[in-house]
């Protein structure tokens, strides 16, 4: 498993130290290529951190075109500009808030397909001996087909919803309600039934994401924090 104590081999310069040096604006394209492609043939292991920029190259942007194709009448009707403004966007009904949210949890998690990206990421390192921070929310990286005993998503999942309390620790799949909600929204909104409720307390559910201080940690969470503090001993 993966040890955070042996990632580089003792040269006398660490792994990050010579990324830097690789797209320092002195060293010519192909050449920072090379470096790159030799440190990470020989490493020993590999922590992998990745945030949006990961998911945005592989053609998930979220705004321009693609916002427009899915979300062009929220566009016209609320003035949202963005996938990512529109998720802070202070919808008068739950009627239009999971509208909004079912739409976008679809499209980028559900219905996204691979991306290039991280199936490329994966065959440089599907032989090593690594391990992924991320940020991501997404779902990508299992969908690549990484390990998911070798991820841990810090920050939550699209596909999982929580109390929004939150009154216990526990989080739920969303997909078959999701797809409900979008199948059955109309004029920007899912009818009043389709409104999740926590199971335990009756509060208004939200997507697990780690926006302030009612983010839950469930179990899932916390086995993969485990496996990344235990793979450094």
């Amino acid at each position: 498993m993966f040890s955070k104590t042996s990632t580089y081999k003792s040269t006398g310069t660490s792994f990050g130290e010579t990324v830097s040096k690789a797209f320092s604006t002195q060293t010519k394209a192909p050449d920072r290529l090379l470096q790159l492609k030799n440190e990470i043939e020989t490493a020993g292991a590999i922590v992998i951190g990745a945030g949006a920029g990961l998911s945005t190259s592989a053609g998930m942007s979220y705004s321009g075109e693609r916002f427009e194709k899915y979300f062009s009448d929220f566009h016209r009707k609320y003035g949202i500009t963005d996938m990512y403004s529109g998720g802070f966007f202070p919808f008068d009904t739950f009627e239009e808030y999971w509208a909004w949210w079912s739409r976008h949890i679809l499209v980028n998690r559900y219905e996204a397909g691979v991306g290039k990206s991280y199936t490329d990421l994966l065959e440089l390192v599907k032989d090593k001996d690594y391990f992924v921070l991320t940020t991501n929310v997404d779902h990508q990286f299992q969908l690549a087909g990484f390990d998911k005993k070798r991820l841990f998503y810090t920050q939550g999942d699209y596909g999982l919803w929580q109390c929004s309390k939150p009154c216990h620790d526990k989080t739920y799949d969303n997909e078959e309600v999701v797809r409900q909600m979008v199948a059955g929204q109309k004029d920007m909104k899912i009818p009043s039934k389709l409104v999740p409720r926590c199971p335990n307390c009756g509060a208004p559910m939200n997507v697990n994401l780690r926006c302030d201080d009612t983010f839950v940690e469930d179990d899932g969470w916390h086995k993969a924090a485990e496996r990344y503090n235990d793979s450094g001993k």
